[in-house]
């Protein structure tokens, strides 16, 4: 046998075996548990990162848009960098609180095209890991797959759903809201009061890809508490008792160095204040 035979057997070789190495590391990739969640007020949340967030960076928590402590965002209203005091537990493994914890403001808030507020602490990711033992969950980057087996982990109830994403559903309409390329789970996930911002987690990788959102609860036709799916064509369909999750990747385009939330980023995605109707 050659030397370069031999070689090219070798990284053939190394190359298998690294493959296996890697399934075996996703067939036995860690439990998700509550570790981040957030318990606050009724609703769920979690203590997220960014990508590129640093240890030194000011924390992330993140929640429903419905969640926010003032009156809810009206259609096409923004709000950013509101004044923001509200207290909250974060959770252990366990669903324990490891801490009672307060926000420094809302860095943002709609229910325009998804349904989100992002709150920031005073504290660093650092301070949070040194004195209570929490790290962060990080927001993907990347839009998740139909198929994904998911945690949708619930500090309020503290309760863990599993199921998958059953597909992305073009638009969602609940009240006079409507969100865009909205995740829909299978029936497992069973959500409902107190699971609103509860972090939807793709067990593979362990991070965020979604906050759930709302769930058709009775049969009703988009109303509260029943949304209805509208597809591309303009035609609406219900599906009672299914749940949907609005996406989070869109966040992480929007963020800059020192978790600096910037609507001017190029390529940001989440929706921008309108003057015309006198939002901040």
């Amino acid at each position: 046998m050659s030397l370069r035979t031999f070689r090219r057997i070798g990284a053939v070789f190394g190359a298998a075996l690294s493959g296996l190495l890697l399934a075996a590391t996703s067939a036995h990739a860690a439990p998700v548990d509550f570790s981040g969640a957030v318990d606050v007020d009724g609703c769920s949340g979690s203590l997220v990162r960014m990508p590129d967030s640093t240890d030194g960076d000011n924390a992330f928590v993140l929640t429903n848009g419905h969640c926010y402590e003032g009156a809810w965002p009206v259609p096409d209203e923004v709000l950013v960098n509101q004044p923001s005091h509200r207290v909250f537990s974060l959770l252990d493994g366990k669903g324990e609180r490891a801490a009672t914890l307060r926000t420094a403001k809302a860095a943002y808030v709609t229910m325009t095209g998804t349904d989100i507020t992002l709150y920031q602490l005073g504290l660093s990711y650092r301070q949070l890991k040194e004195k209570y033992g929490i790290s962060p969950l990080t927001v993907s980057a990347k839009r998740p797959a139909t198929g994904t087996d998911i945690r949708v982990v619930s500090g309020n109830m503290k309760k863990i759903f599993t199921c998958g994403i059953d597909q992305h559903v073009y638009r969602v309409l609940e009240s006079g809201y409507l969100t865009k390329d909205v995740l829909r789970y299978t029936s497992a996930c069973d959500t409902g009061p107190g699971t609103s911002g509860s972090p939807v987690v793709d067990k593979a990788s362990g991070e965020v890809v979604g906050i759930n959102n709302t769930s058709n609860r009775d049969g009703g036709q988009c109303t509260q508490n029943n949304p209805c799916e509208m597809d591309r064509d303009g035609v609406i369909s219900v599906h009672k008792g299914i749940a949907y999750g609005t996406e989070t990747y869109w966040l992480t385009t929007c963020v800059e160095p020192g978790n600096k939330l910037s609507l001017d980023k190029p390529g940001c995605l989440l929706p921008r204040p309108d003057d015309r109707i006198g939002v901040k």
